[in-house]
């Protein structure tokens, strides 16, 4: 131990000196008080987002040096709108020395379930094949070179996510009598995936459909050195590894390096080369199909997403198969509603869950395809509620893989919410299931448990007694701090802890870790009453350290969905209340820590909060949130207040996905476990049941069994129908909770109700 402090002094001095030297701040003395904003920990910032930020970063910086001083290249929808000072995008870059998207971070993956690879489109239909890679975009000009459509610098387009069959994203562009329709989806061949864009081009005057190759994505440059004919010369090999295919051979080919400028600014020339090199990686190519007078041309492009995978893709249908695709969405929870844009994304949504999780979960398909078990708890909560259970199971029995020999369930370090996440979702596993808990989890469930004893403040002096210690958390609650949010999730691992006990036969370990849990939510309770006085009311601010504000999201776990508090807990009630009042903008949760932006999921958690309640205003929030969602069916992570384009996180966020469906799932169906009860309709209005309608849900997964909903209104009657196949005898209490209408306790056996429309 002293040894590592003199070689931290050392390196301190050196360090130091080198800095100061040369007239640079004091670095040590820059990190010193950068971390008196936080409380004293054991981790300033997890080196996985540290890593994360930093290449993010790299990039910003590669983007300010090619991107600024080359604007008459074609670039990415978010630069074009980004850099264009008369665009409410608009963002200044004076001291800014990394120009990153924070305005339109908006994309939509296509793939093939149980495939890791995954393509990406863009809100303009630049489709990015391979994961942080080049990018493909088609353009139309006229036989002299003229830009008739550029869909990257036209303000409105129509992009559609179409779900039926193979899920395909069309984007169309149309300018002046011409038409450029983009259709873009995945297909196994001979087990490889393969992303395919179908184009389709209409010009009343003619000219030249241009197949784009782009040194860039949708969060800047990606570097291409090499772009060489394929020897048929219908298509490229980039890089030396990857390989583009067309349906038929381009008419004309061109090619531009980065020191003469884009490729755009030659066509339609053709060149004789048959391949080049950039040493500043900024190639670019087009092939040029040629455009007769009002005549429809249709050209396929074919990508494999196998490196040096250099086989021409079999001839496809216009409409692929989609065996794959209906393997998974079969006997899956189903929605029929009349509401149209409620039940788009509540099916888009779906596709996006199996889509994301071939063998773990990822929140998002770019920016967060990596795997955290705070995401995961909640995505795999939404899987499983709706069927997905096999899937799910798969993803859980990993979980050991990822544990510490300390039993630290890591996915990021200083994170200390994860062992309550793993052992909470362990647990809904089996109760919504149904079954027993995998033996190989025994040992695993037991060393998580030991870490969160270990872990919490064992000092009775210290006033944060039996909490955990200061971490990181989640990064939208704010600096370094002793978070409820981690203890709420702490309390709900020994709960599951103790229920898994239970199912493993170790009847001896229930009651202690049962104790355990319930001395930890005293422990919690007591810091909060605390913090009462600070707050004038029963609000649960982020930590005993801080006021009420935007952080204090992570506290209303204890509501959902942990529903360790009573629905109507004051403490509860009043800190949602503080949120929506304080921290809401055009209707959605603004996250001013870290976010900046409207965040779709925890806005659906004040809903759930709301709903749990009997509080009307869930669906006010539901609605914000539909309405925020992208033209395909995705929210990203965080919404720009004023583009709403995604500012922040990865552009088709599943964490928001999946919040989607449980809050459609609970406005149909939830459980009130406190009250070993099952709730129907408590969210269902009426302008989902107009006379002469019906409407259903189901099966869904409860703790009690499958349920599956039907309401059916006709002649001013509305009959609630149900039925449940409970496990074994855990026959729930049920009450309809139809909203607007009185409460109804169903009667031992009874599966339907009849209210008057009058009695509400």
């Amino acid at each position: 131990m002293i040894w590592k402090k003199w070689q931290w002094r050392l390196w301190s001095f050196v360090v130091r000196f080198g800095a100061v030297g040369e007239g640079f701040p004091d670095p040590v003395l820059l990190l010193t008080s950068l971390r008196r904003f936080a409380q004293p920990s054991e981790l300033t910032a997890p080196k996985e987002l540290l890593r994360a930020g930093a290449i993010m970063q790299a990039r910003g910086l590669i983007n300010s040096q090619a991107i600024q001083h080359n604007m008459d290249w074609v670039w990415p929808y978010w630069v074009e709108r980004q850099f264009d000072p008369s665009d409410e995008s608009f963002l200044p870059r004076a001291f800014n020395l990394s120009h990153l998207n924070l305005t339109h971070r908006n994309w939509t993956a296509v793939g093939v379930p149980d495939s890791t690879e995954l393509s990406l489109v863009d809100p303009r239909g630049l489709v990015t094949p391979y994961f942080d890679e080049w990018s493909l975009a088609p353009w139309v000009v006229t036989r002299e070179g003229l830009p008739l459509i550029v869909a990257s610098r036209l303000k409105v387009i129509r992009q559609e996510f179409i779900i039926q069959g193979n899920p395909q994203v069309q984007t169309t562009a149309e300018h002046g009598g011409v038409s450029l329709r983009s259709r873009v989806e995945s297909y196994l061949d001979d087990a490889v995936t393969v992303c395919r864009i179908k184009l389709s081009v209409f010009s009343p005057d003619g000219g030249w459909l241009a197949v784009s190759l782009r040194p860039y994505n949708p969060e800047g440059v990606s570097f291409i050195h090499k772009i060489a004919l394929l020897k048929s010369r219908r298509g490229w090999k980039v890089d030396g590894h990857a390989f583009i295919h067309f349906d038929s051979r381009p008419d004309r080919t061109n090619f531009s390096r980065y020191w003469e400028g884009d490729v755009f600014a030659k066509l339609p020339l053709a060149s004789n080369e048959e391949e080049i090199e950039c040493s500043v990686g900024m190639a670019t190519a087009a092939a040029l199909f040629e455009l007769k007078p009002n005549e429809m041309r249709e050209v396929t492009v074919s990508v494999p997403l196998k490196k040096c995978f250099d086989v021409v893709p079999a001839a496809r249908p216009e409409f692929l198969p989609a065996e794959k695709w209906n393997e998974n969405l079969n006997r899956l929870c189903k929605l029929d509603i009349p509401d149209k844009q409620f039940q788009f994304l509540y099916d888009a949504a779906i596709r996006s869950l199996i889509l994301h999780s071939p063998l773990d979960v990822y929140p998002g398909p770019y920016t967060y395809k990596r795997f955290w078990f705070r995401d995961a708890a909640f995505i795999l909560h939404a899987m499983l509620c709706v069927g997905m259970s096999e899937r799910a199971e798969k993803v859980i029995d990993r979980f050991p893989s990822r544990q510490t020999a300390g039993g630290y369930f890591l996915s990021q370090e200083g994170e200390w919410d994860s062992n309550g996440e793993a052992l909470w979702i362990m647990r809904r596993f089996c109760e919504l299931t149904g079954k027993k808990p995998n033996r190989k989890w025994r040992s695993p469930v037991y060393r998580a448990t030991a870490w969160l004893k270990a872990k919490r403040i064992s000092k009775k002096e210290s006033p944060y007694f039996g909490l955990l210690p200061i971490g990181f958390s989640a990064e939208h609650l704010g600096p370094n701090d002793y978070y409820y949010w981690d203890d709420f999730w702490g309390v709900a691992g020994f709960q599951a802890s103790a229920y898994l006990a239970g199912q493993f036969g170790d009847s001896e370990l229930v009651d202690e870790f049962s104790n355990e849990a319930s001395e930890f939510l005293s422990c919690i309770e007591k810091s909060l009453k605390l913090t009462h006085g600070q707050t004038g009311n029963q609000c649960m601010p982020a930590s005993p350290h801080r006021r009420m504000d935007a952080g204090a999201i992570g506290s209303i776990a204890a509501g959902y969905p942990l529903q360790l508090f009573a629905s109507n807990d004051a403490r509860l009630v009043d800190t949602a209340e503080f949120l929506f009042k304080k921290c809401f903008f055009e209707g959605g949760f603004y996250q001013e820590i870290s976010h900046s932006g409207i965040n779709p999921y925890l806005t659906l958690h004040i809903a759930q909060v709301f709903l749990r309640a009997g509080d009307p205003r869930f669906f006010d929030l539901m609605n914000a949130i539909a309405s925020l969602a992208s033209p395909t069916g995705q929210w990203p992570e965080a919404i720009h207040p004023r583009t709403k384009g995604g500012c922040m996180g990865d552009g088709q966020h599943i964490w928001a996905a999946a919040e989607w469906i449980l809050m459609i799932r609970n406005c149909f169906v939830r459980e009130e476990e406190m009250d070993g009860m099952l709730i129907l309709c408590s969210g269902v209005p009426d302008s989902w049941i107009p006379e002469g309608s019906s409407i259903s849900f189901g099966p869904t997964l409860t703790s009690f069994g499958p349920v599956s909903i039907r309401i059916k209104s006709q002649h001013e009657k509305i009959e609630i129908q149900w039925s449940g196949d409970w496990y074994g005898d855990k026959k729930p209490s049920i009450e309809i909770r139809l909203l607007n209408f009185a409460h109804i306790q169903a009667k031992p056996g009874e599966n339907s109700i009849e209210i008057l429309r009058g009695a509400a």
